[in-house]
């Protein structure tokens, strides 16, 4: 019989322990009537080590050593070929060759579970609602001969199977074609008849192409034609007529150099502010003139003569007769100013004539404004807008002087460039936005050194 406070195995357990513990030491007496003293001596090494020894053995055996049968413990050696020997030539050979492709991946063992313990099964998980009254269900179904309904629809399928389309081939020219650009598509005859509404909300409504795609970004034509007097031999006005209209371009482009050149132009030295120039503009305000003298006296005179008057005057009470007054006073203004409002109400009805010309008159006004803004806005049109920060800078006028040109093609110089010119174009037509090259900057200054043979060189 175990002593008091151990707890011993069962005989017909078997443990893993290659040696068993040896016998331990007389057990100490300790005060036990006191719960904090009960895990403090309590000596409790036996049970968590025979507790370890059952998890160890579920863990590799999968179950209790005890418990197993002698079958899964033990084999008998007959002397027998081994199963796994081969014989055959061939067959050692396909073995030899597919050694590596029958032994398992290094992943795969290490995702492989090393413990022999089941995994829990999660009966929630398996359970299915109602699963009682399915059961019911299903077996009066099936004792009435009643069919479920996806089971129909399987048969269904069965017996009259769908009919594949075969797409049309693109190469095959009885195929059925439709306009792109037409306004009639056939894809929108299965929406033909059905509610707006409807098809806006399941997301069945085509798309309208907005009319400003339809417009041109610029009126401006994709390669203008140069004046008549670019050309190699043009005639004598032309030319004359292309050489003033270069001019002006240049002309406005010094007055405007000029009018920058003015604005920061230093003064010159006779245009200088000079001492007394100075002088009067600190004196300015502080000297007056006689009459602006006599002007505050006579404030003055004033001020003195109505202070007493001003001051004797104070508020008082007013009567019962005074209000009165007061309130027929407004009564009758009031009236007054409803007669005139009646009486003007009813002049009006006699200037319908004046009235008519006046509406005419503004609808002419409008009408003149609204021609105004259509023809600034076609105007505009042929203009190329602000795309990005730079503005557009119309490019310099290609031309050759009066002695420049030549009689024959072959003995002209060129003049400009294609390239530069479709640029210009491209921006000009709104497609691309007006750039200019990006300036290099230096991160470092430059460091003149001077190399050492330039130095010894002595003149």
């Amino acid at each position: 019989m175990a002593a008091k406070g151990h707890t011993v195995s069962a005989p017909s357990f078997l443990s893993f322990k290659l040696q068993p513990r040896g016998p331990g030491t007389r057990r100490k007496r300790r005060n036990k009537n006191k719960k904090k003293n009960w895990s403090k001596f309590s000596d409790v090494r036996d049970v968590e080590d025979f507790l370890e020894d059952v998890r160890f053995q579920q863990r590799t055996v999968g179950g209790l050593v005890s418990e197993k049968p002698d079958k899964n413990l033990f084999f008998v050696d007959t002397g027998e070929v081994d199963v796994g020997k081969v014989d055959s030539k061939d067959e050692k050979k396909d073995l030899v060759s597919n050694k590596r492709k029958l032994k398992p991946l290094r992943i795969d063992l290490i995702l492989q579970p090393d413990s022999k313990i089941p995994a829990p099964k999660n009966i929630l998980a398996h359970q299915i609602p109602n699963s009682r009254k399915l059961r019911q269900k299903q077996e009066k179904e099936k004792r009435l001969g009643i069919v479920p309904r996806s089971q129909r629809l399987l048969q269904a399928r069965v017996r009259s199977p769908a009919v594949r389309v075969r797409p049309v081939a693109n190469n095959n020219p009885s195929r059925e074609y439709y306009s792109l650009w037409s306004d009639t598509n056939p894809l929108d005859e299965e929406l033909d008849g059905k509610d707006a509404w409807y098809l806006e909300q399941t997301k069945q409504k085509r798309l309208v192409r907005p009319a400003r795609l339809n417009q041109k970004p610029s009126q401006v034509s994709a390669v203008e034609v140069i004046d008549p007097g670019g050309s190699y031999n043009p005639t004598f006005e032309a030319h004359q007529a292309l050489l003033l209209k270069a001019h002006d371009v240049e002309v406005k482009r010094l007055k405007a150099e000029e009018r920058i050149e003015r604005q920061l132009n230093f003064p010159t030295l006779d245009k200088l502010p000079t001492k007394e120039m100075l002088f009067e503009e600190l004196c300015q305000g502080l000297v007056e003139s006689e009459e602006e003298e006599d002007e505050p006296s006579r404030k003055c005179d004033d001020e003195t003569e109505a202070g007493p008057m001003g001051s004797a005057v104070r508020c008082e009470k007013k009567t019962e007769r005074d209000r009165k007054r007061e309130k027929a006073l407004k009564t009758q203004e009031r009236r007054l100013r409803e007669e005139k409002q009646a009486r003007r109400q009813r002049q009006e009805l006699f200037r319908l004539r004046s009235i008519k010309g006046e509406v005419k008159q503004v609808e002419l006004r409008r009408a003149s404004s609204k021609a105004k803004r259509l023809a600034k806005r076609q105007a505009e049109a042929h203009k190329p807008r602000r795309l990005g920060k730079l503005r557009y800078e119309e490019p310099d006028i290609e031309l050759k002087l009066s002695d420049e040109l030549s009689d024959s093609l072959r003995k002209l110089k060129p003049e400009g460039s294609v390239l530069a010119d479709r640029f210009k174009s491209l921006q000009k037509g709104n497609l691309i936005e007006p750039r200019q090259r990006a300036k290099f900057k230096r991160k470092y200054r430059l460091k003149y050194v001077e190399k050492r043979t330039f130095r010894e060189v002595t003149l």
